[in-house]
């Protein structure tokens, strides 16, 4: 969307919010969680055709699981909002040559995986659910994708991750909800609704759910890549992980924007692995 409508659209529900605080609010937080794109499209679809397609049930939604499969360590990788498992393309054949048992998932309301709406922390349960089917060693999460991971290993038990690598993750999800307040333009009221959603829904207020505070609990060691450049999650943000990830290693580039679908940082990547 062009900046004049996102404007237009935040300027309305701004309007909206001197009727209804309550019902602004649920309009913008549904806005917030429904992603534009990120289903196949016919390119798309060629690049997972090579996978075997699975479907793994979490509270009564279908999660769409991918594999290539190999005799080496298990991968899960986890992509990130408005995208789906096709954005591996760039490095799935390095890590065949690897001989790894690649498997990706969808996440909630993406690819092939059900939903209509998309959160976080719903990615965070398919990920754990996907890790306790496969038992993978090594996870790999772009962007949100990354921040799903660590919620994930946070909030449950699973041993079998000693590998994390996060490409380009947000380190704490007060500046993603900042970030789309500002986009949009949105109110002192709308802000505060928006909150209050977040609590009532989640039980916790938004400050509480970091990226970079959390990895203070996770025992796998970590690889953390972020751009300078990056202009959808701050290089800042990266520099906050890799802070409070004590058993991590960091990586900054700079050029390859927020998606770092460069090949030359792949070596990096499988080394880290193979280590």
């Amino acid at each position: 969307m062009s900046s004049f409508i996102v404007k237009s659209i935040g300027g309305a529900l701004n309007a909206s919010s001197i009727i209804s605080t309550k019902f602004a609010a649920k309009r913008a937080i549904n806005l917030f969680a429904s992603p534009r794109k990120g289903r196949y499209n016919d390119y798309q679809k060629q690049i997972i055709n090579s996978a075997f397609f699975e479907e793994t049930r979490y509270n009564n939604m279908d999660i769409a699981t991918y594999r290539w499969v190999g005799k080496g360590k298990t991968v899960l990788l986890a992509h990130g909002w408005e995208s789906n498992t096709s954005r591996w393309n760039y490095i799935l054949k390095d890590l065949q040559a690897q001989d790894y048992n690649i498997i990706a998932l969808d996440a909630p309301a993406h690819g092939r995986s059900d939903g209509k709406q998309f959160n976080a922390i719903l990615y965070s349960e398919f990920i754990a659910t996907i890790i306790k089917k496969f038992q993978p060693e090594v996870l790999m999460g772009h962007s949100v994708g990354g921040m799903a991971s660590v919620f994930s290993l946070h909030n449950h038990e699973l041993p079998s991750i000693e590998k994390l690598v996060l490409l380009g993750a947000p380190a704490h999800f007060t500046g993603v909800f900042d970030r789309y307040k500002s986009m949009m333009g949105f109110n002192k009221r709308i802000s505060k609704g928006l909150d209050s959603i977040i609590l009532n829904r989640f039980k916790q207020p938004v400050s509480y759910f970091s990226t970079a505070n959390f990895t203070e609990s996770i025992v796998a060691k970590g690889l953390v890549i972020h751009d300078k450049k990056d202009q959808i999650i701050p290089y800042e943000d990266g520099q906050l992980i890799a802070n409070r990830y004590k058993n991590a290693e960091f990586v900054t580039t700079s050029g390859f924007g927020h998606g770092l679908k460069d090949e030359s940082l792949t070596p990096k990547i499988i080394d880290f692995i193979n280590a």
